[in-house]
């Protein structure tokens, strides 16, 4: 999870839809979210979550998942004037084709397997802590995404979240944790080997 400050301020009314949204620039080198149509600009990441997304695109790989499934980067729509960017996700071949399509998985379209959040600073950052653990959990869930894990390197802990009816139940694993996942089964893998991104 990137850093994320609003662009415009809460009093401003002008609010975006996901069309203009994606059809937003303004000549900066700057990356948005799109929060109940406010942008939100996404702030520079820990070095620690790409490395983590970058393991996690390794072992999904060597679970047979073809490499054309497992993106960074991909924008999510979670509402008609919301959408998220995941550090990780696992497409099925039907949001894949979505998403390229449309250049954002939109809320109609089919649900990705997982998303995953890497949490950054989430001792400084009290923002950037409640928007992994609470917004885009209710956002996610309320999409309907199956499983979606935050992975907390500060705090040490790696929450895996299954949909029960449309709410997410939580597992917590710390240190030797085995990561069960409802949906990827055949997964060799710690909670410590996540976090530290498999060194």
């Amino acid at each position: 999870m990137t850093v994320a400050t609003e662009v415009w301020p809460p009093s401003v009314q002008r609010r975006m839809t996901l069309e203009e949204y994606l059809d937003y620039d303004d000549g900066a080198d700057v990356c948005y979210e799109l929060v109940d149509g406010v942008l939100v600009e996404m702030g520079a990441e820990s070095p620690i979550n790409n490395v983590i997304a970058s393991f996690l695109f390794s072992v999904f790989l060597g679970l047979g998942i073809p490499y054309y499934r497992l993106i960074i980067g991909h924008q999510v729509g979670v509402a008609e004037a919301s959408s998220r960017q995941p550090d990780f996700i696992v497409h099925t071949e039907d949001s894949l084709a979505a998403t390229l399509a449309d250049r954002i998985l939109l809320p109609r379209q089919p649900n990705p397997m997982l998303v995953v959040e890497v949490v950054s600073n989430s001792n400084s950052d009290k923002k950037s802590r409640e928007r992994d653990y609470v917004d885009k959990r209710s956002e996610y869930a309320a999409r309907g995404i199956a499983e979606y894990w935050i992975i907390d390197p500060v705090k040490e802990v790696v929450l895996i979240l299954s949909l029960q009816d449309d709410r997410y139940a939580d597992r917590v694993l710390m240190g030797d944790d085995k990561v069960v996942s409802p949906t990827f089964l055949g997964l060799n893998l710690t909670a410590m080997q996540v976090l530290s991104a498999g060194r």
